[in-house]
């Protein structure tokens, strides 16, 4: 067996949602289900303090479609840019809004609906945009969630198909039944996934316990590259340093 500190590292991306210009955790994604954390700007700079590399952001009202909060999203990229890159999600669903999240500057742009809505206009976004996109596959059982996770959007794996087709770069892959519970992530949906492509993957949800991180790290040689991190750190059920350093950063 290989020692454990010479395995390869796990990205964190410690998750910021934003709804109503705050800081806020959901569970399991419903709407109306709000914990507010005050400050997006304050949070990003707290995380960024603790040693992130990565920040997940999120525009919860967008990808509810119940309105934006892009001047808070632009001023989270402003007050951490060149410090730590941002993977940005909800509500990217067509041209205008794929073009006004990369002219942000942030590092990467996450699909959620508009993946499993529009394959065409996926397809052509990631000829074009390549390595700055990625697809979130958001999964109950195996039935993909959309809309904000209101409803089907079809087969885990018809999709994962048509978008390995399309030469998708990277994959983000929550378990909706976990995320925001605090139980554990689903370490045999992110195996299936990872059997079925080789490209990287970001898990999320349900990671509750530097347990967790270390057996998220265990799946890393087999293509799970990331974990983003919300409610546990937001809870206080151990620090962003404490989780860096089981996963090697």
């Amino acid at each position: 067996m290989t020692d454990f500190n010479q395995s390869p590292k796990l990205q964190l991306l410690p998750a910021i949602d934003v709804a109503d210009g705050k800081a806020v955790r959901l569970t399991q994604g419903k709407a109306g289900t709000e914990t507010s954390f005050g400050s997006p700007v304050e949070a990003a700079e707290d995380w960024v303090r603790q040693g992130a590399e990565w920040i997940h952001l999120v525009d919860l009202d967008a990808a509810f479609g119940r309105g934006d909060n892009r001047a808070v999203i632009k001023k989270v990229i402003k007050a951490i840019k060149g410090r730590v890159q941002v993977e940005l999600s909800g509500g990217i669903r067509d041209e205008a809004s794929l073009e006004a999240a990369l002219a942000t500057g942030v590092k990467r742009i996450n699909l959620g609906t508009a993946a499993l809505e529009n394959p065409e206009w996926t397809a052509s976004a990631i000829a074009e945009y390549g390595e700055q996109i990625a697809v979130g596959l958001d999964v109950r059982g195996t039935t993909l969630a959309a809309r904000g996770w209101t409803q089907d959007g079809g087969d885990l794996w018809h999709v994962l198909e048509r978008l390995e087709a399309a030469g998708c770069s990277r994959y983000v892959v929550t378990d909706v039944t976990k995320d925001g519970t605090l139980k554990g992530p689903n370490i045999e949906l992110l195996k299936q996934v990872a059997d079925r492509t080789d490209k990287p993957i970001v898990a999320s949800g349900g990671v509750s316990s530097l347990d967790d991180i270390a057996a998220l790290r265990e799946l890393v040689p087999h293509g799970v590259e990331g974990a983003i991190v919300g409610k546990a750190l937001y809870a206080g059920a151990f620090t962003l340093v404490a989780a860096l350093d089981v996963a090697g950063q």
